[in-house]
């Protein structure tokens, strides 16, 4: 029995499977101190460093801009060497370059491999496509495979719990795998977090996800849908693009990603929502209603990808980077995880080799009754400054 790949955390050669939202560093590997290393002196003095930053944002401001004024600028140490010395230096750069031009090209030939893979793959997607919405049924041979699987999972529960009762099987006529997509987008970690109880209904209707290379590097995401009562679209893509020259190492470089428009049927566009608030005229004293459509959380947004940072945006860049990081991996993990075991997903049995990380119960009870705390002094505040009703809009993920 295949058994599914589990998650590895150690890849540091980047491909377009895996490549990071940013260049990594050169000494990305460097070693970082650990906790132990750290003495109780050293805390109360970086304790009183950050309160010192804290309350003097210019003095922030000015060492930031000094840092970055010396990156990238000589220590001198190279220029004052020896010119037979520099000559050798200069030679190894030469060298180097020709290691950069042969990494170039093993990741160009790993794309190409990919694709040609990836070719082999797509009549195993066609034909699950056909099997989850009724266009065909599987083979004997592929059924005995599957309940292979099965029966040795069974061997090995055996003994753990006593035998549950089977239920009795329904005779209601069933065509295909009715929500396949959307049961195993639930059980995937990273996309189940942005399905709301109002995407479902939507979900519902998604027939397949397929995925494509485009001619240069980068892949498009493909969401086909049948006919509902949410929007008009039949597909709905996603594609990422690399920019045209390789980074450190020749790894390909991932640039920005762009979404189709969603055709949303009048009243059913579900990454807005409608609010509606009372205003009074101090005049006439009447009252009125006021209807305002403001952003909401919905899994639609993904196609709707952030726009990378501008030089304008320095007090929201960070922000955006992160978004910009998430939205990627969001798409690789569809185009890596999702889309070639997407059986898995659906009985649950990919989550066996998901990392999932441990959560110490008694810091999130910290956490929890600091939030309290803050809560309660903002309700203060707000008290203080105004007794008008304000509404914000939920934020948006990308």
């Amino acid at each position: 029995m295949a058994e599914p790949i589990k998650n590895r955390r150690d890849v540091t050669a980047p491909t377009p499977q895996n490549t990071p939202a940013n260049n990594a560093p050169i000494s990305s590997h460097a070693q970082q101190p650990g906790v132990a290393s750290i003495k109780e002196d050293d805390m109360a003095e970086r304790a009183a460093a950050a309160s010192l930053f804290a309350q003097n944002p210019a003095l922030v401001s000015m060492i930031q801009g000094r840092l970055g004024s010396l990156v990238g600028r000589s220590s001198g140490y190279i220029e004052n060497l020896p010119v037979p010395v520099k000559r050798r230096v200069a030679g190894l750069k030469g060298i180097q370059k020709e290691h950069s031009k042969l990494e170039a090209e093993f990741q160009e030939e790993v794309l190409q491999l990919e694709k040609k893979y990836f070719a082999k793959f797509t009549p195993l997607y066609q034909k699950r496509a056909e099997i989850v919405n009724g266009g065909t049924e599987p083979t004997d041979e592929e059924v005995e495979a599957g309940e292979e699987d099965d029966e040795e999972d069974e061997e090995a529960a055996e003994g753990e719990k006593e035998p549950e009762e089977k239920p009795a099987e329904s005779t209601e006529k069933v065509d295909g795998i009715p929500e396949f997509w959307l049961s195993a987008m639930k059980n995937q970690i990273s996309l189940a977090e942005m399905i709301t109880d109002r995407d479902e209904a939507a979900l519902k209707h998604l027939t397949d996800i397929r995925m494509e290379y485009l001619d240069k590097p980068g892949f498009r995401l493909i969401f086909e849908f049948a006919e509902n009562e949410f929007f008009t679209n039949k597909t709905i893509t996603k594609t990422y693009f690399y920019q045209n020259e390789s980074g450190y190492g020749g790894d390909f470089i991932y640039d920005h990603a762009e979404g189709d428009k969603i055709e949303w049927k009048e009243g059913n566009d579900l990454t807005v929502r409608i609010e509606s608030k009372k205003q009074r005229n101090k005049n006439t004293k009447q009252t009125r209603i006021v209807k305002k459509t403001v952003p909401t959380e919905s899994f639609f947004n993904f196609f709707s990808p952030p726009k990378a940072p501008t030089d304008d945006d320095d007090d929201a860049a960070s922000d955006i980077e992160e978004r910009l990081e998430l939205d990627y991996q969001l798409g690789e993990d569809i185009k890596e995880k999702l889309i070639p075991r997407a059986i898995d997903w659906f009985t649950g049995e990919a989550l066996a080799f998901e990392e999932i990380e441990d959560f110490d119960e008694n810091d999130l009870d910290d956490e929890d009754d600091e939030d309290d705390d803050d809560l309660s002094d903002d309700r203060d505040e707000d008290d203080e400054e105004s007794e008008e009703d304000v509404r914000l809009p939920l934020p948006i993920r990308p």
